[in-house]
C-alpha cells in the first residue's frame, strides 16, 4: 500500500547525539508517526531522500513520541545528505 511520506515523518531530529551518530553510524534519526510502520519509514526515507535505507529501528521516547534510526546504505552518505537539508 503506497502511504504519502510527509504523512509518516515529521521531522529529521539533530541534537548532539544524533549528529554523532550520522557521523560514526551513518544514520538519521527521524520523528516518526506513531502508527507508521518500519517498512513505511524505509520507503518514505528512500523516496524522500532518494537514498537507500538497510535497517530502521525504532523507539517510542519518554515523551510519547516515536523515533526512527534509519541506517543508509554505504553508498550514502548520511553526513552529505544532513549537510545538503541545512541541518549542519
Amino acid at each position: 500500500m503506497k502511504v504519502d511520506p510527509y504523512r509518516v515523518i515529521i521531522r529529521m531530529m539533530i541534537t548532539e547525539r544524533a549528529s554523532e551518530i550520522v557521523e560514526r553510524e551513518n544514520r538519521l534519526t527521524f520523528l516518526v508517526r506513531r502508527t507508521a510502520t518500519k517498512g513505511q519509514i524505509r520507503q518514505a526515507v528512500e523516496e524522500l531522500y532518494e537514498v537507500k535505507v538497510i535497517k530502521v529501528n525504532t523507539m517510542i521516547t519518554p515523551q510519547g513520541q516515536k523515533k526512527a534510526l534509519v541506517k543508509l546504505a554505504p553508498e550514502h552518505n548520511a553526513a552529505d545528505l544532513a549537510v545538503k537539508l541545512g541541518l549542519f
